[in-house]
């Protein structure tokens, strides 16, 4: 069963960092693009940044220079490194594949599903 568990959020002030993890469970991790996505209250979730298997990396231009996304495959766990938050940084932060599924075997099967994600808030 794919279970997917984000961790690391918290309270930070403007400024501050915090590094996000996800530890993916009952997926071939290492063959998924990976992708971080938050949603602000009373918006939809939007894409921040991915990361493909071989380890390219794009950002939303709204994080780009601030945010650093990662991947340990040997872990099955993405990251996602937060630096210079600003308040409408403020969201529940998620990780999923990049087509918001993942691979859960060699033959193109997939699943579809989110964790409980972790809430960030940036004030002070």
């Amino acid at each position: 069963q794919v279970q997917l568990v984000e961790s690391g959020g918290g309270l930070v002030q403007p400024g501050g960092s915090v590094r996000l993890s996800c530890v993916v469970h009952g997926s071939i991790f290492s063959i998924n693009d990976m992708a971080w996505y938050r949603q602000a209250s009373g918006k939809q979730r939007e894409l921040v940044a991915t990361i493909t298997s071989a380890g390219s990396t794009n950002y939303a231009d709204s994080v780009k220079g601030r945010f650093t996304i990662s991947r340990d495959n040997a872990k099955n766990t993405v990251s996602l490194q937060m630096n210079s938050l600003k308040p409408e940084d403020t969201a529940v932060y998620y990780c999923n594949g990049d087509n918001e599924d993942l691979y859960i075997d060699r033959i193109g099967s997939t699943w579809s599903g989110w964790g409980q994600g972790t809430q960030v808030i940036v004030s002070s």
